[in-house]
């Protein structure tokens, strides 16, 4: 027989989400065990995902950016690029970031476990360690499991020249040509870093645009900027084969409507989505409702079909965000211990941290005009911005997106260096039920980019001073 544990609050999953449930419980006086797969905490998001491509993503910005200065008058010399270095400082990061978590557990009394949790009942799991199974009796369970990359028919995997996101970030080389497939978040945010390093980045996307669903207009900027630093971008096109070679490169096969194309790449980059992790928890073995798509059922209270089971995160359906799995951990640890709390959000931001950044929270114009939802906007061009034209970034906007009656915000956009972190006023106006006048009537501080956002409230109050705007 393996160690056995009867736990008030077990947590399946150390990432954003599961964390934040752990530590959410223990503050609120549940004995809590918290498992994952991963010897460190801190799941995909800052193991594999977010955090070491948030530093890659800044080392590529800032190269971009001094090789910018010439045309302002300073020049700098050809960068020398040291991978090993780099490589060094993104797991530096990490490892701080992973001390820190573990440090916030055990101050909190959070037990720990590495190894794979499988359920054998509603209130019961296996743990396989390293040392040994581990059964585990809860009397409240919160699922934090997930999602991994997804795949596409015909790939490879194994083959070292293919590389998901996870392997992208490992940064072994720069390889001279890249092939990128998908042209979504993780496409875009990591092709831009093999460019500015080195790669010859080419782009394909099986839908008419890059990055499906955002807004035309929020996207030109990145474009523009995207058909400078890639050799290529497909889009409507479908790689129907990959064929390894013997000196490892790989050969790919395009259709589109312009017929059948082959080409070389040293390495293939595959970002196509993700997949939830229920495969891995044996959830037959529950009463667990698993949708067609594979992903957890859950309420509002993030309780999944059985009472004493919730579940968070990727593993529940997009949007796949971590700060979405954050709240959705919270809520889900303080209903498990008692309290009132639930998942009530007017909007989730997203963030594409390439150069130029683009962010988007609420209504976007093309989910308005799809769902004939009446709206009106105000929107500020960057070019009249002096803070964005000393930057050189006035290619950037703000858009607010206001319902006609009301003039509250319905949905905001963002392009330009700091969307991601100017977007957070626009969440704030959202979940505030803030008008065009309550925008508008805020002091911003000048020259700042935070500024545009006052100043897209007044071009829809007709009140700015900024821009002339022809009355109607």
């Amino acid at each position: 027989m393996g160690e056995s544990k009867q736990i008030e609050i077990v947590v399946i999953g150390a990432g954003p989400g599961g964390y934040a449930a752990a530590f959410r419980a223990a503050d609120l006086g549940k004995q809590v065990l918290l498992i994952d797969r991963d010897p460190e905490l801190g799941g995909v998001c800052l193991n594999r995902g977010c955090i070491p491509s948030k530093a890659l993503l800044h080392i590529s910005k800032v190269m971009d950016e001094a090789s910018h200065l010439k045309k302002m008058g300073v020049t700098y010399g050809e960068p020398e690029i040291d991978i090993d270095q780099i490589r060094a400082h993104k797991n530096k990061i990490v490892s701080l970031l992973n001390g820190g978590i573990a440090q916030m557990a055990k101050a909190r009394k959070v037990e720990t476990l590495q190894g794979l949790a499988s359920f054998t009942s509603d209130s019961e799991l296996i743990v396989q360690t390293d040392s040994g199974d581990v059964a585990v009796t809860f009397d409240q369970c919160i699922i934090a499991g997930g999602s991994t990359s997804a795949m596409i028919p015909g790939v490879p995997v194994d083959h070292p020249s293919v590389l998901t996101s996870r392997t992208a970030l490992d940064l072994e080389d720069i390889p001279e040509r890249l092939l990128v497939i998908g042209g979504g978040v993780i496409g875009l945010e990591l092709g831009q870093v093999y460019a500015v390093l080195g790669s010859q980045v080419s782009v394909v996307e099986f839908l008419p645009n890059l990055l499906p669903g955002t807004d035309p207009d929020l996207m030109k900027p990145l474009q523009r900027k995207l058909k400078k630093q890639f050799e290529s971008i497909l889009i409507s096109s479908k790689v129907t084969k990959v064929e390894p070679n013997e000196d490892d490169t790989l050969t790919i096969t395009v259709e589109n409507e312009k017929g059948i194309s082959t080409d070389s790449f040293n390495k293939v980059l595959v970002s196509v989505g993700r997949k939830p992790n229920t495969g891995l928890l044996n959830l037959e073995a529950t009463d667990v409702h698993v949708n067609e798509r594979g992903f957890i059922d859950v309420d509002v209270y993030q309780r999944t079909s059985v009472k004493n089971i919730f579940a968070i995160g990727d593993i529940v359906g997009d949007p796949t965000l971590a700060h979405k799995a954050t709240h959705e951990g919270k809520v889900a640890a303080e209903v498990a211990s008692g309290h009132p709390a639930a998942f009530d959000v007017r909007a989730i931001p997203s963030v594409v941290y390439t150069d130029p950044e683009v962010a988007w929270a609420g209504l976007t114009e093309t989910e308005a005009k799809e769902s004939e939802v009446p709206y009106e906007k105000g929107e500020f061009p960057w070019a009249a911005s002096g803070k964005a034209i000393a930057m050189g970034a006035n290619q950037g906007k703000t858009k607010i997106l206001f319902d006609p009656e009301s003039k509250q915000v319905l949905g905001v956009g963002i392009v330009g260096p700091g969307a991601g972190d100017m977007i957070s006023e626009g969440m704030l106006a959202i979940e505030m039920g803030a008008d065009a006048e309550d925008i508008g009537l805020t002091i911003h501080p000048h020259p700042t980019l935070g500024e545009t956002f006052a100043m897209a409230a007044e071009v829809f109050e007709g009140t700015i001073t900024d821009l002339y705007v022809p009355k109607k």
